[in-house]
């Protein structure tokens, strides 16, 4: 019976904690806006970014990142965003999707 309480108490918590999440995204969607285009204009430096940093951008997962600094680690630091399309997963089009969020 104890144990019956314990969870409940855990399952009301979590639940309040999501609803007020909620209810404060709904008082202020200009929190979420203003979250997402700030995400949106933020560059990504190709010669120091960390896989999470180069996850930002629009077309690239886990995978192409890990592939992104695998080729920074093996041919050195990139020397024009051009390079970008020697890499298995990125192609022309997600290069120019991404171009203007790119520093060297």
């Amino acid at each position: 019976m104890k144990l019956y309480r314990a969870l409940c108490l855990v399952a009301a918590l979590l639940g309040s904690a999501v609803w007020t999440q909620t209810a404060q995204a709904a008082e202020d969607p200009a929190l979420d806006s203003a979250t997402a285009s700030a995400v949106v204009e933020q560059t990504v430096n190709l010669n120091q970014a960390t896989s999470a940093e180069l996850q930002l951008l629009k077309g690239v997962g886990p995978k192409t990142a890990e592939a992104i600094i695998a080729w920074r680690e093996q041919e050195g630091p990139f020397q024009d965003v051009e390079q970008l399309l020697a890499i298995k997963g990125i192609g022309e089009k997600t290069l120019q999707a991404i171009r203007d969020r790119l520093t060297l």
